[in-house]
């Protein structure tokens, strides 16, 4: 079979006649097979270096003729411009063309008017989807490894027909970027709809339906200068994306924040900076948190971690939070009461037995001796080593890599309650309003909530004794004197 490429400019007489050459031929001979390109003029130049450079030819005018050496994709023989093909046709087919001059212009004015038609058609076909825009910050930050495969889909974006993803990296270099968008079209995921890279903030946020933001500024906090030269890079910036936020997302945009360091304080500048957008379109994530202490618990009762279910994280996520298990149910629990699937006991009952049976076991062993301190209650277990052993269990698990998965799952936690709607309790950083447990208004703090609709609310349902509610003053003061070293940080560099 012989297969041969036809590529030239829409304009070109000489493409005009070799077109119409070709398809004589291919209605003459049932082996003869062309493949026709036709290149807007503009775009000529710069397709044909590519395409010589590609292959290693010398080509300089309309049209390119080559021949393909087997059926698919297979090495290129060139052939030449429109007198070689003419040549290569009489002395293999014994045909040739006779068109005139008049002809050739004529077809050469219909060939552009068409291809300007196949745009406007495929342009107008694009307009018509109207794409979800999510864009990522820091998006060489190895967390978008393990997000985006399993951001662009049906479960986490149930009504949505197409996603545009848009890859911003300030401080990464447009090469990786490039990589990492033909990683993300290699995937071929179903609701990709196109991908888009960004070095800078000319075209931040626009159109923004959705925002994930990843900034991290991995630093030792010990040295106290260090620590302003992080708060004031951090809030720079995030003033600057609240502002960008502000003028260019959509008013519905989900933000969620997804960070290590000062995270109810990014939230927090967020939305000082956005004020066209509504507070309960921000929200920054304590899921990290929570799947950490529901491994401590898991481990406990010796069952799966994805047993354990509604986990509440109060307070300041980056610094002083306390981890509360009054709603906390265990599943699959192998205990004296067992049920179906469906059926689940309170953690708190399940663990004060666990306790209450290691004592009777020592008291009866005769092993723990009367002497020492008493055995630990569950209480007393919950008030101090398990919220030791969360805080000890996050700073084990900040190794970029090991974080990065855990934020990951995080944000596809949040995304899909936000989207879908759940009755699960989750703990994210929101902003206290007018009758939270009676907080300060204005502080971002971890709430359990839950999302419906398309929306979240705070629970009120939580119990809050003295005790838990000092910690959550607590964690208000640090949060505001967080925000008091931001603004004194940027008072020193000239912000009004």
């Amino acid at each position: 079979m012989a297969k041969f490429v036809l590529a030239g400019k829409a304009d070109c007489p000489h493409y005009a006649k070799a077109e119409l050459l070709a398809d004589r031929l291919q209605r003459s001979l049932p082996d003869f097979k062309i493949h026709k390109i036709s290149i807007l003029p503009h775009d000529w130049q710069k397709w044909l270096e590519a395409t010589c450079n590609r292959n290693g030819w010398k080509h300089e005018k309309s049209p390119l003729v080559w021949r393909e050496l087997v059926d698919q994709g297979g090495k290129g023989m060139l052939l030449g411009d429109f007198s070689d093909f003419l040549e290569h046709c009489q002395d293999y087919y014994s045909i040739t063309s006779d068109m005139p001059t008049d002809s050739m212009l004529v077809v050469a004015a219909e060939n552009l008017e068409t291809k300007m038609n196949i745009i406007a058609e495929e342009q107008r076909v694009l307009n018509l989807i109207e794409p979800l825009h999510i864009w990522i910050t820091s998006a060489l930050n190895p967390t978008c490894n393990f997000l985006i495969p399993n951001l662009l889909s049906a479960e986490v974006f149930p009504h949505v027909s197409a996603i545009s993803l848009h890859l911003l990296d300030l401080e990464g270099n447009e090469k990786g970027l490039q990589g990492l968008r033909m990683a993300t079209e290699d995937l071929a995921l179903h609701l990709l709809h196109q991908v888009t890279i960004h070095t800078d903030l000319d075209q931040a946020f626009q159109e923004a339906d959705v925002i994930l933001l990843l900034d991290e500024w991995w630093s030792d906090d010990s040295d106290e200068e260090q620590r302003k030269k992080k708060v004031k890079g951090m809030s720079d910036r995030y003033i600057e994306y609240g502002q960008l936020i502000d003028r260019r997302a959509n008013k519905e945009v989900k933000v969620i924040v997804s960070a290590d360091s000062f995270a109810n304080l990014r939230c927090s500048l967020l939305l000082d900076n956005a004020r066209s957008v509504d507070s309960h379109q921000f929200v920054t994530m304590a899921t990290q948190l929570e799947n950490e202490a529901k491994a401590i618990i898991a481990k406990k009762l010796k069952v799966r971690i994805s047993d354990i279910k509604d986990v509440i994280v109060w307070g300041n996520i980056s610094g002083s939070f306390y981890i509360d298990l009054q709603w906390t149910k265990v599943f699959n629990y192998d205990g004296a009461i067992k049920g179906p699937a469906f059926f689940s006991q309170p953690a708190l009952k399940l663990l004060h037995e666990r306790f209450s049976r290691t004592v009777d076991l020592y008291s009866s062993w005769d092993v723990y001796p009367k002497s020492r301190q008493p055995f630990p209650s569950s209480r007393k277990w919950l008030e101090a080593e398990f919220q030791d052993l969360a805080r000890c269990r996050r700073a084990a698990s900040k190794s970029f890599r090991a974080a990065s998965m855990s934020a990951a799952d995080g944000i596809l936690t949040v995304l899909t309650a936000w989207n879908c709607s759940s009755d699960a309790v989750l703990s994210v950083g929101v902003l206290c309003q007018a009758g939270d447990y009676n907080l300060p208004d204005g502080i971002v703090l971890s709430l359990p909530v839950n999302f419906t609709s398309g929306k979240w609310g705070v629970l009120s349902e939580a119990a809050i004794g003295d005790e838990l509610k000092e910690r959550l003053w607590f964690s208000s003061r640090e949060l505001m004197q967080e925000k008091e070293l931001g603004s004194e940080v940027l008072c020193m560099d000239g912000y009004k």
